[in-house]
């Protein structure tokens, strides 16, 4: 079963120090792999001078996407405890990147993996998450006569207007939260007296109402 996640809508950034290293961390939204990627790359390219540039992402309110990358630090003691620390709190389609200045004072493997962890959990602790929470999206299918009012409700509604499509009939495209999934039929009902067609489609997230 689909569960909640939390997300972010804007990129936050803090930096700690240990031990003269500096540690720069950014945490950005990002709604697939590849505004991970570019977001670490970008991320590499203003920090080109830097030591590292470790990175983790999570994609996917199912979290089926997981990376990690050390850049060259000793192997699980940067990129695996951003990740850890990203999943630990919950947080999903965001990508992390950590940049390093070396401060001249070895941290050994057990100061890295703290290091690092903390500098995405520190980061994330300056954060105000955003909780999204699963959805379907259902169809509706009406004549033209009743499509005018049941879009007007529909846009003031709690409900989500995905697509509206016009042909012989019109079909509307709707994503209603989980919660909503059990009256939302009869709510249509009522509006179109009985005469719309639904139908249920796939799972996607919505912000929480």
């Amino acid at each position: 079963m689909a569960a909640p996640y939390l997300t972010l809508e804007d990129v936050i950034e803090h930096e700690i120090e240990i031990k003269r290293s500096r540690f720069v961390c950014a945490i950005a939204p990002a709604i697939s792999e590849e505004a991970a990627r570019r977001f670490v790359a970008e991320r590499r390219r203003l920090y080109g001078d830097a030591t590292h540039n470790c990175s983790a992402y999570v994609i996917g309110g199912d979290r089926l996407v997981q990376k990690a990358d050390d850049d060259g630090e000793p192997g699980g003691t940067a990129g695996t405890p951003m990740l850890e620390t990203l999943l630990r709190r919950g947080l999903g389609d965001v990508a992390a990147v950590v940049t390093r200045y070396f401060g001249g004072v070895k941290l050994g493997a057990g100061g890295l993996v703290r290091a690092y962890g903390s500098s995405v959990g520190k980061t994330l602790d300056l954060a105000s998450p955003i909780e999204m929470v699963p959805a379907t999206i259902m169809s509706v299918t009406v004549d033209h006569v009743l499509a005018g009012r049941l879009e007007n409700d529909l846009r003031i509604s709690p409900y989500e207007v995905r697509e509206v499509v016009y042909g012989a009939e019109v079909g509307f495209r709707i994503a209603v939260r989980e919660a909503d999934l059990a009256a939302f039929p009869g709510w249509v009902a009522t509006l179109t007296a009985g005469r719309a067609e639904v139908g249920t489609g796939e799972t996607v997230y919505l912000r929480s109402a």
